[in-house]
């Protein structure tokens, strides 16, 4: 195991603290090792909807096909393109 070199702490009220000290001697663990878990648990969650996304699968099967689809020209954007660009230096 890693050696804990860093340390979190937190302030909670007292009706918290008491259900985590319970849930943390039902589950045989030090209040420092459950909340340890707990976060790191749900540290892990967020991280994961974070880097995901989730579309029904008709919904996404609509997005493929649109990105197969090539697009439709569009004048204005290819007068932009064509046009001689300025370079702003700050």
């Amino acid at each position: 195991m890693a050696t804990r070199t860093s340390r979190i702490e937190l302030r909670a009220d007292p009706e918290r603290e008491q259900r985590i000290r319970y849930a943390a001697e039902l589950e045989h663990q030090s209040v420092s090792a459950f909340v340890l878990a707990a976060a790191a648990e749900r540290a892990e969650q967020v991280i994961a909807s974070a880097a995901a996304t989730v579309l029904p699968s008709d919904f996404f099967d609509q997005v493929w096909e649109a990105l197969d689809t090539p697009g439709k020209p569009n004048p204005a954007l290819e007068r932009r393109a064509q046009a001689e660009r300025q370079v702003e230096q700050r």
